[in-house]
Order: structure tokens, then sequence, then C-alpha cells
């Protein structure tokens, strides 16, 4: 017979469930219950922001709003007239008659182009420093080509001080709007050149003089007009920085990645950092970066692009070119060139120049677009190009041979020809047969600055 104080399981077993069924309720019902809570949140937030923001964008709204598009309509709430049956089997709706475009970027009028006036000249037989004053040379032919020209300026200030500056980074950028394509000249900073209205001197003292003597538009208008005396390009804008500024933009882009396919040798510069792969080689002080594929901080981008110890100022140049390609490649690829608003903000606390928001604007979807073998770098080559002298003051400079300049001057102004960019559309494997980490990477990069599509892909051994 049953003892009638035993406990009466099969009796507590639904209760359990019961109050188990309970709570996963209330806790099903807490956590959905804060998800729709938080999203409430994030809409009220979001749109606060959408408002705060409102005001930002109210200045640049004409530039970013495509030409012709006429007044915006303004649509009232719509009216709700009852319940709408929904028959959700069938609820995805039919494909529209016209298929929808694809989203384009905005389109934006150009701003014209700032005008230039003609310098009458030194009087013929001038001799000034030395040496006879040059005749102005006649404007590169464009070849109907419409062409923006910037100047990329890198001042000496910080070290120099007291006001007076050599600019010894110059670099012509040039964009075709034509063909979208972009080439790069760097000038040398000890070309030796007329000056108007001033003497025969180095290309990097231009500006300064402009800027010290009332120029008309300063030291730029000086040096725009030294550049078209000398060397017939007409350039437009200028943007300029100084040592902290370059340091300031690669460590915005997050830092550049850089292919060194040759030795660098050099002492600390002021200002910069010696990369941590570098050794260093004897009592002097000097280190020795070593071929390789580096990730270079601003300030270690700086001494790489200085550096000209065991090399010279022509290859400094090619190298600054590099370093202005990786900084592009490295905001395109992070999206930077995407939010042109903060980018202006951002390069405006570091970047003198006469560029308004609209011009760069204008030059965004090109920048967007731009394939690497639409990238073209020219320099001048010592000893074809310019000749050593020593002029009376003392100085050493490179005198320019004309003949020899026209010729780069015409390709640096001529786009890429279609089998070039045919020949970009070929893609060449490179691997790494040596020891060495990451020549592939090297050898690829060295490929590309050619024209060529080129990749890396690891040990040949693998």
């Amino acid at each position: 017979m049953a003892n009638a104080n035993a406990p009466r399981r099969h009796q507590r077993t639904p209760r359990v469930m019961f109050w188990v069924v309970l709570l996963a309720l209330l806790s099903a019902i807490t956590f959905f219950g804060a998800r729709v809570i938080n999203a409430v949140f994030v809409q009220i937030g979001a749109q606060a922001e959408t408002q705060r923001r409102i005001p930002l964008y109210q200045a640049t709204a004409t530039a970013l709003a495509p030409a012709a598009r006429g007044e915006v309509k303004r649509y009232s709430a719509a009216k709700v007239d009852g319940a709408v049956e929904q028959v959700f089997a069938t609820n995805t709706p039919s494909a529209p008659d016209q298929p929808t475009p694809a989203p384009t970027l905005p389109e934006v009028t150009p701003r014209p182009l700032p005008t230039l006036f003609t310098y009458q000249g030194a009087e013929p037989g001038t001799v000034a420093n030395g040496t006879l004053v040059p005749t102005a040379v006649p404007a590169v032919d464009r070849r109907g080509q419409d062409l923006v020209n910037i100047i990329l300026l890198g001042n000496d200030g910080e070290i120099t001080g007291g006001g007076y500056y050599g600019t010894d980074t110059m670099i012509i950028v040039s964009i075709n709007r034509t063909a979208g394509t972009v080439a790069m000249l760097s000038l040398p900073r000890d070309l030796l050149v007329y000056i108007p209205g001033w003497t025969m001197q180095r290309l990097n003292i231009a500006y300064v003089r402009g800027e010290t003597g009332g120029w008309t538009n300063g030291g730029f208008g000086l040096l725009r007009q030294t550049l078209f005396y000398n060397l017939g390009i007409n350039v437009h804008y200028y943007a300029m920085v100084d040592l902290s500024g370059f340091k300031a933009i690669v460590d915005a882009v997050g830092g550049v990645n850089i292919a060194v396919d040759c030795a660098i040798q050099n002492l600390p510069l002021i200002g910069a950092e010696v990369p941590d792969e570098a050794v260093r080689v004897n009592e002097d002080g000097e280190y020795v970066l070593p071929v390789g594929y580096y990730h270079f901080n601003g300030a270690e981008a700086l001494w790489y692009a200085r550096a000209r110890d065991n090399s010279s100022d022509f290859d400094r140049g090619r190298r600054q070119q590099q370093v202005l390609r990786a900084v592009w490649r490295q905001a395109r690829d992070n999206g930077l060139l995407l939010n042109a608003p903060a980018l202006w903000a951002e390069g405006s606390q570091y970047i003198q120049t006469n560029m308004a928001f609209e011009d760069l604007i204008s030059l965004i979807p090109i920048a967007l677009n731009l394939d690497p073998s639409r990238i073209e770098q020219f320099r001048f080559r010592r000893l074809y190009d310019t000749q050593p002298w020593q002029p009376p003051d003392g100085s050493f400079v490179q005198v320019p041979i004309y003949e020899h300049i026209l010729e780069m001057l015409n390709d640096f102004y001529t786009p890429p020809t279609p089998n070039q960019i045919a020949r970009a559309n070929d893609r060449i494997r490179v691997l790494n047969g040596t020891t060495n980490e990451n020549w592939d990477m090297v050898a690829a990069e060295s490929l590309g600055w050619r024209g060529f599509a080129a990749f890396s892909a690891g040990s040949a051994a693998e």
C-alpha cells in the first residue's frame, strides 16, 4: 500500500514546466523589447544627426547637384485610406518596364580655369648671374586636350626658419579631363631658370621671391610665370605643404605601402624618422634601408622621400612621386575620396592652396575611376635634359637643355596610347625565386610603374 505521506512527484513536474516556460517567455519579451527600444533610439539619433548636418552641406549643395536637374519637387505626407489586404504569396513587386539605371556620381560643372597674363620678358642680350637670359619659350601644344595642371610644392621652412625657404619638392600633376588620365612631372630644385623681373636663379627660389617681392598673386604668381616663361607650361593651381603637413597627410590616410627597389642610405633627417627596418652601417650615423616592401607612417615616409645621400635630387623626385601615388591609392582604397567635405576639411588644415572646394569636387570622379595604367610619371634626366654648371655666385645648378626637355614635355601632355592601355590589360604574374621576403611585391610594383599590370604571387617554391 502506498504511503500517504510520500511526495507527489507527478504533480510537481507540470508546475516546474510552467515556470520554465513563463521565464523563457518573459526573457524573450525583454530581449526583443530591448531590441525594439534600441532600434527606436538609433532611428531618433540618426534623424537628429541628419538635422545637425544639414547646415554643413547646404554650402556645397549646388556643387554636388547634377547640372540641369531643375527644382526639386516636394511631396506632402501620404494619406492613409484604410486597411489594404495583403496577399503575401505574391507581395514581391514586379520588375519595372524600363530597367533602373545604376547610380552615378553627381555631375559638377567645372569652374573656369585661372587665366595667366603674359610677361613681356627681359631685353634681348640681357646677362644675369653670369649667363645670357633666354627668350621665353612657346607654350607646349595641348593638342586639343582639356588639361588641369596643379603643382604640388613641399617647402623646408621648418628647417631654414626666418621666413626664407625653398620649394625643394615640385611636382606638376596634369589631369587630362578629355582622356581621363594623369601625368606627373618632377622638377629639379636646382634647375637654372629666368625668374621674370629678377635674375637667373634656381627654380626652388621663385616662390619665396614672389612672396617677399610683392608679385601679383604672391609666390605662386611668380612661380607660375617662371614655369610658363622657361618651360611653356601653364599651371592653374598649386598646393603646398611643409614637413609637418606632409607627415599629417600620410598619417591621415593610414600610412603608405612603398616598394623600395633600390637600397637607400642616409643620415637621420630633421623632423623625420628612420624606418625600423633600416640598419645603421657606419660611425657617421648613416642608415641603410634594404630593398623590400614596407608600410611607412608619415615621419618614415618623409625620411624616404627626402633622402639623397647615395642618390640625387633627380631620384628623390621619383621617390616623391611614388609616395604621392601611394597616398592616392590609400585614400581611394579606404573610401576617403567618397567623402569630399571631410576630405577638404582635413586637408585644409595642412595645405596652402588657391583651389576652391568646387575645383576639388569636379576632379573627384577622375580620381575615383583612375586606373594605375592611366598614370604616367616623368622626371628630368641628368646629363641629357640638364647640364651641371657653377655660376659666379658659387652655387651648383642644372642648366636646362631645352631641345631635349621639349620632347619630354610633349610626351607629358600626350595621354597614353591605346597600345599602352591595352598592354596594361595583360596580367603578369610575379613569383619570388629568392630567399628575400616580399621581393615579388617589389618587382610587381616596379613593373606597374612602367605601365604593366603585374601582381605578386608569393614564393616560387610554394
